[in-house]
C-alpha cells in the first residue's frame, strides 16, 4: 500500500532566493487541485518500488536527493520496500494520487475531437461546468499550473516592462523558474508573505508604481495572491483579506490574479461556495494534468492565444478532461477527510512523549501540515530520514515495518500533505512511526548522557 502525504514543495531554501484594462479584464486565478497534480505525477512519475530495504542513510538520500534544499522535483523517487509486511506511507504531496477505477473508465470512454479547433467535446464541458463552478464567464483548460499561471501575467502584463507584485514566499515568485521575466519580460516585485498566506495592505499599496509613463520605471499592472498558501502550510486567505486586496487593486486599476492550487481545500474548510472565494479575482481551478484558467471572456480570448504561443495547444485533451470533469463533480466533498486527518496527526504531534515537535494546531487549516523539531539533535532532515527507514527492532516492535516519506521544509519544520488515498488507518499507521522514532531518539540520548 502506498499512502502519500508528503511535502508538495521538498525544495524551499529561503538563503537562495533574496502587472490594466477594464473591469471585464481583471483579475484571474489559476487553481491546481490535487487531482492535477495526481494524475501528472502518476503518468510522468510513477513510483518506484524494490525489494531493498533502505538504511537510514539510504532512505535519506531516496527521499531527499541531492538538492532537496531548492529542488522540486529534484528530490528523488522513494524506493518502497517489496516485502508484504512493509506499508509505504508516502506523506511527501498530494501530487502522487493516482486515478481510481471510475476515473480511468470515464477516460477511457471519453470522447474526444480537436481542442485547438474548440472541437473537442468534452473539454468543451469540462470549460463550461468550470466556469459555472467559479461563477466566470469562460475557462481555459490548460496543460500545468505554471503555464496557467504564465498565461494569466502575459494578459494582465500584455507589455514587457510591466510589472506585477507577489508574495515573497509565492509559488509563482519561488518555483516557476521565474519565468514571468524569463518568456513574458515582467518585472516582479514582491511583498511579506506572512505566517497565514497574507500580506500586509499597507506594504502592498506602497509597492504600486505611480506616474506612468515616466520611463525611469516599470507600470504596475497585477498583484497575485495564492490560496490555500502553499509554503506557509495551507493557509486559507480571510475572504477579508481578499475584498480588500480587490478594492486595493480596483482603486489603482490593477488586476488581481490568483494562484489557487488548492482553492477547493479553501472552500471546504471556510464552507462557502468557491463563487464566494473567486468573485474577488475573477479565476479559474485546476484539474489533471493541467489546471483551468477562468475569468472574463475577452480574458480567456487572450488566453487562447497565449496557450498556443507556449506549446500548451493539447488537441485530443478530452482524456484528460474528463478525469477533470469527474473530480469537479464528484471529488470535492470528500477533501474534508484529508482536512481531519491531517488535523489527527497534528494532535498526535502535539502530545508525543517525549516531546519532540511544536505544532501550531490554530494554523491547521486544511490538508497540508508543516511542524517544527524542538531539539537541535534530532534535524528535519534526519527525522525525515528515519521516518522513511524500516529496521528489524521497528519490525519486532510494531509488528511490521512502516516506511513514511516526508521533506524537511524551511525554518527548521517538516511538511506533510493529505490527499485522495490516505486513509484514517494510514494516518494512525504515520503516528504509530513518528511514535517509534521519537522512542528510539530518547533511548539513544539517554545512552549519551
Amino acid at each position: 500500500m502506498i499512502i502519500d502525504c508528503r511535502c508538495n514543495d521538498p525544495k524551499f531554501d529561503p538563503n537562495t532566493y533574496a502587472s490594466v484594462e477594464d473591469d471585464g479584464q481583471r483579475s484571474v486565478m489559476s487553481l491546481k487541485t490535487l487531482f492535477s497534480r495526481a494524475l501528472y505525477s502518476s503518468l510522468k512519475y510513477g513510483v518506484l518500488a524494490s525489494g531493498k530495504r533502505l538504511s537510514a542513510r539510504e532512505a535519506g538520500a531516496a527521499v531527499l536527493g541531492r538538492t532537496a534544499a531548492r529542488g522540486y522535483y529534484s528530490a528523488g523517487r522513494p524506493g518502497a520496500c517489496g516485502a508484504a509486511h512493509v506499508r509505504v506511507v508516502d506523506l511527501r504531496s498530494d501530487t502522487v494520487t493516482k486515478p481510481g477505477p471510475a476515473m480511468r473508465q470515464a477516460m477511457a470512454e471519453a470522447e474526444v475531437g480537436d481542442d485547438v479547433m474548440g472541437e473537442d467535446p468534452t473539454v468543451n464541458e469540462l470549460q463550461k461546468l468550470a466556469a459555472d463552478i467559479f461563477g466566470m464567464e469562460a475557462a481555459l483548460f490548460v496543460p500545468s499550473g505554471t503555464m496557467s499561471n504564465l498565461i494569466a501575467v502575459m494578459v494582465h502584463c500584455r507589455e514587457r516592462g510591466n510589472e506585477m507584485i507577489v508574495g515573497d514566499l509565492s509559488h509563482l515568485h519561488i518555483y516557476e523558474q521565474g519565468g514571468s521575466a524569463q518568456l513574458a519580460g515582467v518585472h516582479a516585485t514582491t511583498v511579506t508573505t506572512l505566517p497565514d498566506g497574507t500580506f500586509d495592505l499597507e506594504q502592498l499599496e506602497s509597492k504600486i508604481r505611480h506616474g506612468y509613463p515616466d520611463p525611469h520605471y516599470p507600470r504596475s499592472r497585477l498583484i497575485c495572491v495564492e490560496n490555500t498558501h502553499n509554503i506557509q502550510g495551507g493557509r486559507v486567505l480571510p475572504l477579508a483579506f481578499l475584498q480588500e486586496v480587490r478594492a486595493l487593486a480596483d482603486r489603482y486599476g490593477l488586476s488581481v490574479h490568483m494562484d489557487g492550487a488548492r482553492v477547493m481545500n479553501a472552500a471546504v474548510a471556510q464552507g462557502v461556495p468557491l463563487s464566494t472565494i473567486l468573485q474577488h479575482t475573477h479565476t479559474g481551478l485546476g484539474s489533471p494534468v493541467g489546471t483551468m484558467l477562468a475569468g472574463p471572456q475577452a480574458f480567456i480570448s487572450g488566453a487562447v492565444r497565449c496557450r498556443k504561443a507556449l506549446g500548451g495547444g493539447m488537441r485530443q485533451a478530452g482524456v484528460l478532461a474528463a478525469a477533470g470533469k469527474l473530480s469537479l463533480q464528484d471529488m470535492i466533498g470528500r477533501l474534508e477527510d484529508d482536512h481531519r486527518n491531517a488535523k489527527t496527526f497534528a494532535l498526535a504531534l502535539r502530545e508525543c512523549d517525549p516531546s519532540l515537535f511544536a505544532v501550531d494546531m490554530a494554523a491547521v487549516e486544511t490538508n497540508i501540515l508543516r511542524f517544527r523539531l524542538e531539539q537541535p539533535s534530532l534535524t528535519p532532515k534526519e527525522f525525515c530520514a528515519r521516518m522513511a527507514a524500516v529496521s528489524e527492532e521497528e519490525e519486532a516492535v510494531l509488528g511490521q515495518g512502516i516506511q513514511v516519506l516526508m521533506y524537511p521544509h524551511f525554518g527548521n519544520s517538516v511538511r506533510a500533505v493529505w490527499h485522495l488515498g490516505i486513509t484514517a488507518e494510514d494516518t494512525q499507521l504515520a503516528i504509530q512511526k513518528m511514535q517509534f522514532v521519537a522512542s528510539q531518539h530518547l533511548k539513544e540520548n539517554v545512552r549519551a548522557q
